[in-house]
């Protein structure tokens, strides 16, 4: 029995040790985001901070708004953080997602050609893009159901244009995230609808500049939301909330509003702490 005994108690220990190292990395969590969030350099900023607060990693998938609720309906990630609100809180009314909180916002702002050849500059986004269409200057567009794409859409619609019949050479869309977009602008001296954080950390500006800014429609909430556990058991509940807690927390909001691009601020931290 003696025997017996120690070789048990000799297994478990090896299986404890073994499983440690197992369970040290599994304290991480994945995070579908949108573009603006990684190619704005908020992520690297912010992370680092919270793994020395928790000791959780989290990694990021960056797409498109819509994709990373895709991503998250299908339960590869364990919360998500994008900014389109309607879509978001579909994504919840679905039961795909527990509670919806708002964490921060920033703009957008229409980037074109230093020189504005369809002589555009100024606040009013809506005379803009009519005035883009009726002179049929090169547009990107990111064509790829993020939330940035989103709101550009629903600035056309405002604006009176009916994308489906007014298309043409002088609209492109890419398919591709921010970063990508912006590339594809200056190479053709177009205009596009930038979130301004990635405007700001954007390397390779060219001949392009902020054209429309400041005006009312461009604002761009972002919200955080649990994946549902329920409808994906694989989801990390607690290690998912404690990144949410974290974002809304004081120190959270603090860390979000210290991120800065050339002495500018990128977002604004805006949590009330209640699910909406």
């Amino acid at each position: 029995m003696t025997h017996r005994y120690a070789y048990a108690l000799v297994v478990s220990l090896l299986a404890a040790a073994l499983a440690t190292p197992v369970s040290a990395q599994d304290k991480s969590i994945v995070v579908a985001s949108t573009t603006s969030t990684q190619d704005s350099g908020l992520f690297g900023y912010i992370l680092p901070l919270f793994k020395a607060k928790t000791g959780i990693d989290v990694k990021v998938i960056a797409q498109g708004t819509g994709q990373a609720l895709d991503t998250a309906r299908r339960g590869d990630a364990d919360v998500v953080f994008v900014h389109a609100k309607a879509q978001e809180e579909k994504f919840v009314s679905e039961g795909q997602g527990v509670k919806r909180f708002d964490v921060m916002y920033n703009d957008f702002v229409l980037i074109g050609p230093k020189t504005d050849p369809a002589g555009v500059k100024g606040k009013d986004i809506v005379v803009a893009l009519k005035t883009i269409q009726e002179k049929a200057a090169p547009f990107v567009s990111r064509g790829d159901k993020s939330g940035t794409h989103s709101a550009e859409l629903a600035l056309w619609k405002q604006s009176g244009v009916d994308l489906e019949t007014a298309k043409g050479p002088w609209y492109r869309e890419i398919g591709q995230g921010m970063g990508a977009a912006l590339n594809t602008a200056g190479a053709m001296n177009a205009y596009v609808v930038s979130d301004r954080g990635t405007w700001l950390s954007f390397k390779n500006p060219g001949d392009l500049a902020i054209v429309v800014e400041g005006d009312r429609r461009l604002f761009n909430q972002y919200g955080v939301i649990l994946v549902n556990p329920e409808k994906h058991p694989t989801v990390k509940k607690d290690l998912g909330q404690s990144f949410i807690d974290w974002l809304i927390s004081p120190e959270g909001q603090a860390a979000i509003a210290a991120y800065q691009v050339n002495g500018e601020q990128l977002f604004f931290p805006n949590a009330e702490k209640k699910a909406s």
